[in-house]
């Protein structure tokens, strides 16, 4: 039997003579897929692998149908007998989220969003021009029954972990009320689902590209503009957001060949921005609530803070006065308050020390600050990247190692709940004045498990405490970082 690399050369070979050169494994996102980059000498490609068959046919489907049409999605190039692992173009690396967070809200940023809905005009209206809806992953069309799942997830997975009181029934109602509005909206095409500025690459001529539409189905073309222009991390202004409507609305008034009632569409827009903004809340309450994983508890007040200013300043068009009061609740004070972390200002005095280490080599490192306390983590049960010769010579600090950990070991599981744990801490620190808090990882040499944790608990209190850090690797002069080449 085959095994995953194997067949990716397989297939490569069945339709290129180039040679490929390295093939990297790339970090999984949500789906259970796995995703290679193929570096050959004709260029760089994606191979996917996934057991979902159904989402792999689906995916594939599309493309073809929206490659026919010019459109500005992958084309697939190969696909196995099975339609396990297809090939597909490589777009590149770098996401419109990346862009935006690297040049900031600038006139280029702001031209590449504008082309990002204007291509999304094109992908909605010809792409619908004879789609089989029945191909779809899941619900041929984003009606009543999708819409009413989405406010459910906000309320089972978000609302009810709040504990606290509303009238259940009275709210169903109004989840009811909101549905029928929205799922007879006037406009319904192809729906991208996920139009997110993490599935627009933008290549190195600026021009935009999609990925990540196999959950695409039949429904209003605004939930997607709600999506891309309220995404929480990108946290768009007001100003973007209104100019960045009305850029739209004249895209697709000029591909439709005919005007639009402008005050009924932002009506239905405003609907469907609440529907993603409780999704997206949902979301977050099941992978940070229930799940526990730090990066989606970070962003929850993001979020909230979204929703906050999305009711005091927009209207759906229909009176929910249970709705209302659940929405007062979750963007209370006191809510936000709850999942906004404690953060560190210019003269707050905690410096966090965090060290990695080799028990073999060196030792604890000594703390020099009297404060005599800390964390101390034994990473040795984290499967070691150093026992493989593709690693000895690399460190936690290199893409490979970073990925091997990633994907093949406990070490996000692990990292969740060392987060959990040093949060209260620096928490508690940052608000009781302490000076000082060491946080020591080690592992047998000190170079992959110690020094991927390190990293990544220094980013991750960066980000969340903005708490000054003093990182050290204190094993680096001992790593191996010269490739062994056998006689």
């Amino acid at each position: 039997m085959q095994t995953p690399i194997e067949a990716i050369k397989s297939l490569f070979g069945s339709f290129s003579n180039a040679t490929i050169t390295t093939i990297d494994k790339l970090p999984q996102a949500g789906s259970e897929r796995h995703y290679f980059r193929l570096h050959t000498s004709n260029g760089n490609f994606i191979a996917t692998h996934g057991a979902n068959i159904k989402e792999n046919e689906t995916f594939i489907y599309f493309s073809k149908l929206f490659a026919e049409k010019g459109l500005r999605t992958a084309s697939v190039l190969a696909v196995t007998a099975d339609k396990s692992l297809y090939i597909q173009q490589d777009f590149g690396t770098t996401s419109l989220l990346d862009v935006l967070e690297q040049k900031g809200c600038t006139d280029e940023v702001y031209g590449l969003y504008r082309q990002s809905l204007e291509q999304l005009v094109l992908l909605q209206l010809k792409g619908h021009e004879g789609l089989d809806y029945k191909k779809c992953l899941t619900n041929a069309s984003f009606g009543k029954e999708a819409i009413m799942a989405d406010l459910l997830y906000f309320k089972y997975y978000f609302l009810d972990a709040l504990r606290r009181p509303y009238d259940k029934q009275k709210l169903i109602k109004d989840f009811e009320a909101l549905s029928n509005y929205l799922a007879h909206t006037e406009y319904k095409f192809f729906m991208f689902r996920d139009f997110q500025s993490r599935n627009i690459m933008v290549d190195a001529n600026n021009e935009i590209h999609f990925i990540d539409y196999q959950g695409g189905m039949k429904g209003a073309p605004q939930y997607d503009v709600a999506s891309l222009l309220w995404q929480a991390k990108a946290n768009l202004s007001d100003d973007w957001k209104q100019r960045l409507l009305q850029d739209y609305m004249h895209a697709f008034e000029k591909i439709i060949a005919q005007p639009i009632d402008k005050d009924i569409f932002r009506s239905q827009y405003n609907g469907y921005v609440l529907i993603r903004l409780l999704q997206v809340l949902g979301a977050y309450g099941f992978r940070g609530l229930f799940e526990r994983k730090a990066h989606f508890l970070t962003s929850i007040p993001l979020a909230l803070q979204n929703l906050q200013w999305f009711i005091t300043h927009q209207h759906v068009g229909i009176a929910l006065p249970e709705f209302k009061k659940v929405l007062d609740i979750c963007t209370s004070d006191e809510v936000i308050a709850e999942f906004t972390p404690v953060q560190a200002t210019a003269v707050t005095p905690l410096l966090v020390t965090i060290s990695s280490f080799s028990f073999i080599k060196n030792g604890y490192p000594k703390d020099d600050t009297g404060n005599g306390g800390g964390f101390v983590f034994d990473m040795r049960g984290i499967l070691n990247p150093g026992r493989f010769d593709d690693y000895k010579h690399l460190s936690g600090l290199d893409k490979p190692v970073k990925d091997f950990l990633e994907q093949q070991t406990k070490m996000p599981d692990f990292l969740n709940s060392m987060f959990s744990v040093v949060d209260i801490s620096v928490e508690e620190y940052i608000k009781r004045g302490f000076e000082h808090l060491t946080i020591n990882f080690g592992c047998t040499g000190g170079q992959h498990r110690s020094v991927y944790a390190a990293e990544a608990l220094a980013r991750h209190l960066r980000n969340k405490f903005k708490v000054k850090i003093e990182l050290s690797h204190t094993n680096k002069a001992n790593w191996k970082t010269e490739r062994v080449i056998p006689n």
